[in-house]
């Protein structure tokens, strides 16, 4: 790429405008790191350890178990699993075996899991021998291309004395019985030789993962994203990231070679998890601790907590609410969290308040950033010094990124600093595209001064120093706790509902989460139901991030003359109620 210039006197001290070293296959971040620092500790998961020698040697016998099984370049493996220390092994195994890995959401009900899997034309699913999971497996597989299960138990990747005291007591999670022919992890693994396949792969445009979103529309589609689209993104992210290691010390590029320890508490099927932290630890060798579900505890996130205090993350990736939940911990003045030195906040507007708060307690720095899925994610960071990073901005564009304030009434014309327009993206970290929907492909992508840009959907200006903002949404799409809600998608499930008529979804305020779903349903004429009833509907059908919190019955739904629900007159007279 040409060296990208961002015009402002704040950009980073030592920061490079651009990147070029990043052409290269994903899967070489694993191997040249379990190269350089074999016997260091990767992932760390309830006081058991694995070095990235284990890790890259698990990866290449799944490699080789997957070739076996005669899936080639570009076959789609699906991944259904909570951040546990298998999730990395079976990653890398998948991009070395030259296949696409789909990162399905380990809440996600039967038939949301279904869709995406027929989608993505999936022929293999990694799930977790879980009581819950590991059922929805089984149902979400029926009527998919799915030819082979293999199933994931943590026993084996817990110390000897807690696998054989958990197993006694019946405490280590596990599925009451498994379907014939579900293949167990550790027997794949332990019958398969560490050989995986030669492969050709062009890191420009060969897909490495494909994550599922709504994008601007609520539609679910699987964004295609390329090696070069991750890679680009760690070695941009690396570039711009300065952290002080030594106080009084001088900031600098995050040390390699084990010095730091990332928190694992953002879901790895999600971009910002999947790339913050599982992969940027992997290529600068850091210990990775896996948080299967940080609210577990008592009180709630007491776990992430213990966890802090027990291996002393030095880098933590996370949304606003979980640096709300450490802020807002009870017990929190019990724990020692000082070994936390920077965090990157993403997925929703950090409140200054919060930003506040969890630095005076920590001493570490909060800088946040913007992405999506479509980017891998990130576009745009504050920058990571407490004297040029503006609060409530989301910085500048990462080094080789451009982005542009474009017309919301003409997506070909480029607005002036200052004034409100929507979000472009080009850079090398922007998707491929969206598979199997060129529909959807003409919508989000513009050609400008020869260049390819990616409509974000989102609306924001740039100041005269170059701090960009985020202003408003251009869409309906509701942010729970970083998390993309896309209305249509929860109305297409209360549609469902045998009593229900008419139905209408909109975000609301909320100080923990940032927004929360509300529903407002009109019922079918002679029908009736109660709040309990819609609300375990919801439970029953949809993941829990998507549930309604609020649920309201209306005789009517404000429509537009051609009959258009007008879910802004209802978002209006929500916020109006909350002021």
């Amino acid at each position: 790429m040409t060296e990208q210039v961002w015009k402002t006197p704040f950009w980073p001290e030592g920061v490079a405008h651009d990147v070029t070293n990043y052409h290269y296959p994903l899967t070489q971040i694993l191997d040249n790191t379990a190269k350089k620092y074999p016997d260091n500790v990767y992932t760390i998961f309830n006081d058991a350890f694995r070095t990235y020698a284990q890790v890259k040697d698990t990866a290449d016998r799944i490699a080789t178990f997957l070739a076996g099984k005669g899936i080639k370049k570009g076959d789609k493996v699906a991944i259904f699993l909570p951040n546990i220390p298998h999730f990395p092994e079976v990653l890398f195994g998948i991009l070395k075996s030259g296949a696409v890995a789909v990162n399905c959401n380990p809440s996600y009900t039967p038939s949301e899991l279904n869709y995406q899997l027929k989608d993505s034309e999936a022929k293999m699913v990694f799930c977790m021998d879980h009581p819950l999971l590991y059922p929805n497996t089984v149902k979400a597989i029926k009527g998919t291309q799915i030819e082979t299960v293999i199933v994931c138990n943590i026993k084996s990747y817990l110390p000897k004395i807690k696998a054989f005291i958990g197993g006694l007591l019946g405490k280590i999670p596990k599925a009451e019985k498994h379907e014939p022919g579900h293949l167990m992890f550790d027997d794949i693994v332990a019958s398969s030789s560490p050989n995986p396949p030669s492969l050709d792969i062009n890191p420009d445009e060969d897909t490495a993962v494909m994550l599922y979103t709504g994008g601007t529309t609520g539609v679910p589609k699987g964004a295609e994203l390329t090696h070069s689209n991750f890679t680009y993104n760690l070695e941009a992210c690396e570039e711009y990231f300065r952290l002080v290691h030594e106080k009084g010390g001088k900031a600098e590029k995050l040390r390699h070679g084990g010095y730091h320890t990332f928190l694992g508490v953002l879901p790895w099927y999600h971009s910002f998890g999947i790339t913050s932290a599982l992969l940027l630890g992997a290529k600068i060798g850091s210990r990775l601790i896996c948080v299967p579900d940080p609210r577990a505890g008592k009180p709630p996130f007491t776990v992430v907590l213990e966890a802090v205090q027990k291996y002393k993350p030095t880098f933590i990736t996370a949304v606003p609410t979980i640096f709300v939940a450490f802020t807002n911990h009870v017990n929190l003045e019990k724990y020692d969290i000082s070994s936390i030195m920077g965090c990157l906040s993403g997925g929703a507007p950090l409140p200054p308040e919060v930003c506040r708060q969890f630095e005076e307690k920590t001493g570490s720095i909060i800088f946040e950033a913007y992405g999506l899925t479509e980017t891998a994610p990130a576009t745009s960071i504050n920058p990571s010094f407490k004297e040029t990073r503006k609060i409530g901005s989301i910085g500048f564009p990462l080094p080789g990124t451009d982005v542009k304030i474009l017309d919301l009434n003409d997506d070909t014309k480029e607005l002036a600093q200052g004034e409100d327009g929507e979000l472009a993206i080009c850079g090398p970290q922007v998707m491929k595209g969206y598979w199997k929907r060129p529909d959807a492909n003409e919508e989000v992508f513009r050609q400008i001064n020869g260049k390819r840009y990616f409509l974000t959907g989102d609306i924001g200006n740039i100041d005269e120093n170059g701090y960009i903002t985020i202003t408003d949404r251009k869409k309906d799409m509701i942010i729970v706790g970083g998390f993309n809600v896309y209305p249509r998608d929860v109305e297409d499930i209360l549609y469902t509902h045998p009593k229900v008529e008419l139905v209408a979804v909109v975000g609301v305020p909320d100080e923990k989460s940032g927004e929360k779903v509300k529903a407002f349903i009109k019922f079918k004429q002679g029908q009736t139901a109660t709040i309990e009833e819609i609300t375990e509907f919801c439970k029953e059908n949809m993941a829990g991030y998507k549930r309604p919190k609020f649920i309201e019955f209306r005789d009517e739904i404000p429509l537009s003359n051609i009959g258009k629900v007008l879910r802004r007159v209802l978002r209006d007279e929500e916020t109006k109620d909350s002021a």
